[in-house]
């Protein structure tokens, strides 16, 4: 069979959608594939399981529900589609509002995670600075000096920002520090915080108390039943993208279209499916090779991040739903064409082959249309080198699949969120692991919140007389001088603790007098 025989044979088409799968340069055999339909049609039920509001998450015993939020009829209760049905109308009257008042320019959204990684992908997908009806900046991490720079591009600007807190627990410290860092700034600035924020978080949280005590200017609902890393399509990303002036309505519509046809269970017309079975067939279903996310346009060069988390955070499980010890994932990377052609391409091309690609191409240029020279346009050149480099690896037995899009637009980016979403659900019940918790995440944050327990500790027993981190580990009763030291480390470098040289060169330290 030729390549082109196998590209038709194999390409999945999505009209309504305006998509197309092209999974012809994977490595797998038709026998292969035809071995996996009892595995994928296993999957299948296991999804429509777990969208028809079955325990889908059994460490937390919830369900998972992301799939309801753009078609609301097949919520399971009456009382869930009310939910989700009143608040996108919330999130469109709150945003028609504020533009027809005209008293907000920009939007200073403040979360972590899911609650960061998703609405900047769709800000900077859709976004233009001509077009925006509101500029949103992002606080999407605890680092004071990346706070510091996003608030000096708010100088002068803060009574005209909006600002939206997202956090479902209300306690998440990154969430909550940088709503600390906000509020100060506002205060300095003589503008008053309160009738400028908005919660988006759980009813009865830390965050929903704090800014019902504190007479927000409003609230939007998250919901138990949906995961951080799939809420791009509820309050968390649809209210920064409405006021920013995107259609919301397009981005489910997108997102609705790709669902109804990743629900289909004939697999050759399923793109979700062809994906899952190509990661498997890729990565003997181990996460033996990695996942390069390869978007030639500009406007998707946060696609690898927010997928970074879709699929790591999903796939990433040391247990499977048995309790074996699996130690599953797929490792995600990826920046943009053609500018990877000058950064990691080579290596993909002849270097070690621990990987696969997923190309996404767009048809459609945008932008200026001039002839560089005759016949060809700057559009042509970005595709050139997309098809090459595909080619290339080919050459070279490396293994590749392309999505190819219209354009990017609003439906398009739903459709893309949707597709990536299923194909993890269904990855997940190939291989037998749980894909909506994260129990790393949680076994991370303890830790993070010892090691501020025991910065304390160590402030409180510092003194005038040096120290070392042996003798301020036995005192505090820490396990580890050497994570004593390191804290030390960091707060002598910020003035709040002395270092000097000891007997024999080790370190000591003491209070700052």
């Amino acid at each position: 069979m030729s390549s082109y025989q196998r590209y038709l044979e194999y390409l999945c088409t999505v009209p309504a959608a305006d998509l197309s799968l092209d999974i012809s340069r994977m490595n797998f055999t038709p026998q292969w594939l035809a071995s996996m339909e009892p595995d994928i049609q296993a999957a299948y039920a296991a999804m429509d399981a777990l969208e028809a509001g079955a325990i889908a998450n059994p460490d937390e015993r919830r369900m998972v529900g992301h799939y309801w939020l753009r078609t609301p009829s097949l919520a399971p209760t009456p009382q869930l589609r009310s939910e989700i049905v009143s608040t996108l109308d919330a999130i469109k009257s709150f945003a028609a509002r504020n533009h027809a008042e005209g008293r907000f320019t920009d939007v200073l959204s403040i979360g972590i995670g899911g609650s960061a990684l998703g609405p900047m992908l769709v800000a900077d997908a859709l976004g233009h600075p001509a077009r925006d009806k509101m500029r949103v900046h992002f606080f999407d991490n605890t680092d004071p000096d990346g706070i510091e720079r996003i608030l000096a591009g708010l100088d002068g600007k803060l009574d005209k920002t909006l600002v939206l807190v997202i956090s479902k627990s209300g306690g998440t410290p990154e969430t909550s520090n940088g709503m600390k860092l906000a509020e100060a700034a506002f205060a300095r600035a003589g503008v008053a915080f309160a009738p400028r924020a908005v919660a988006i978080t759980m009813p009865g949280s830390k965050l929903d108390q704090h800014a019902t005590a504190q007479d927000w200017l409003a609230k939007f609902p998250m919901f138990d039943w949906v995961g951080g890393r799939t809420s791009e399509l509820s309050a968390v990303g649809l209210l920064a993208a409405a006021l920013q002036g995107f259609d919301i309505d397009a981005l489910l519509a997108g997102a609705s279209a790709m669902d109804a046809q990743t629900r289909l269970k004939e697999t050759a017309r399923n793109p979700a499916a062809l994906l899952a079975l190509m990661w498997h067939s890729a990565t003997g279903g181990k996460g033996l090779k990695d996942m390069v996310v390869l978007p030639y346009k500009d406007r998707l060069l946060l696609l690898s991040r927010y997928l970074q988390q879709l699929i790591m955070e999903s796939l990433g499980k040391q247990l499977d739903l048995d309790g074996n010890r699996v130690d599953q994932g797929i490792a995600v990377y990826g920046n943009k064409g053609s500018t990877d052609q000058h950064a990691y391409v080579q290596q993909l091309r002849d270097g070690i082959n621990n990987f696969f690609v997923t190309f996404i191409r767009v048809l459609e240029d945008g932008g200026d249309a001039l002839e560089l020279e005759p016949g060809v346009r700057t559009g042509d050149y970005l595709d050139g080198f997309l098809l090459g480099t595909r080619e290339a690896l080919a050459g070279n037995g490396r293994e590749s699949m392309t999505l190819t899009v219209r354009r990017v637009d609003a439906r398009t980016v739903g459709s893309l969120i949707a597709l990536f979403e299923r194909a993890v659900g269904f990855y997940a019940s190939l291989v037998h692991i749980n894909a909506y918790h994260q129990p790393g995440v949680e076994a991370g944050k303890k830790a993070a919140a010892s090691i501020l327990e025991l910065q304390k500790k160590i402030l409180a027993a510092l003194s005038a007389a040096p120290k070392s981190a042996e003798a301020l580990a036995e005192e505090t009763g820490a396990v580890s001088a050497e994570t004593v030291a390191l804290i030390l480390e960091h707060l002598a470098a910020n003035g709040r603790a002395k270092a000097a040289e000891g007997a024999g060169g080790a370190p000591v330290f003491a209070i700052c007098s």
